[in-house]
């Protein structure tokens, strides 16, 4: 098989990666306005290797879910719920995602006996789809195609989301849910960049501050 046609290929080969969050009393999920990314980030094709070393480019999803305890059952765990992304609807600059994730180089001899390194490893904030209201507290698959319903009956398109892009409007993606799951007279809905995203900056936050209950006299 050709390793481009493995590149698009959702038949034979994905890649899944799985970011478990938790819900506080049934309040609202945790890192709703941006998840951690360690050392990689989100993207809707990612790279791997086989067993020779040599890259393989594959389309990449990520699996949303959230676990909350069961009141009264301690021990015991719900997911409140789940969504099914393609990653190109977090991230579709695959340059970008290839300049984090190649060689970096390790600062060495650090500190007064030079030993110690910093990895310089990125960590790196995209967004979270469960923090958008219409995703949450239900099961949902989230494609770029808009023909999955039709090929999985079981399936049904409740909605859609768009992304724009600097300068212009990135791709549509479409929301499916099993037939079950859909409340009679259901709308689909129609949402445009909903991932909340808190105002940022680019200085980061001093590391290292201690604050303890402590008042010199003098």
């Amino acid at each position: 098989m050709p390793r481009t046609v493995l590149a698009v290929d959702l038949e034979r080969i994905v890649g899944v990666e799985v970011k478990k969050l938790e819900r506080t009393h049934g309040g609202p999920i945790a890192r709703a306005s941006g998840l951690d990314y360690n050392t990689t980030p989100p993207c809707g094709t990612i790279r791997i290797y086989d067993r020779a070393g040599v890259p393989l480019d594959i389309r990449g999803f990520y699996l949303f879910v959230c676990q909350e305890a069961i009141p009264g059952q301690p021990g015991y765990y719900q997911l409140s719920a789940l969504a099914l992304c393609d990653g190109n609807i977090l991230n579709a600059d695959f340059a970008y995602y290839l300049s984090v994730v190649g060689q970096r180089t390790k600062e060495i001899g650090l500190g007064t006996y030079k030993d110690g390194a910093n990895r310089s490893r990125p960590m790196l904030i995209f967004a979270n789809p469960l923090g958008t209201s219409e995703l949450d507290h239900s099961v949902t698959l989230i494609h770029v195609k808009d023909d999955v319903d039709k090929e999985f009956a079981q399936l049904r398109h409740v909605g859609r989301i768009q992304r724009t892009i600097p300068g212009g409007v990135g791709d549509t993606f479409h929301c499916y849910r099993l037939q079950q799951d859909i409340p009679e007279g259901h709308v689909d809905f129609e949402l445009f960049d909903p991932f909340p995203s808190p105002a940022r900056t680019e200085r980061t936050q001093p590391r290292g501050r201690f604050r303890i209950d402590l008042r010199l006299t003098h």
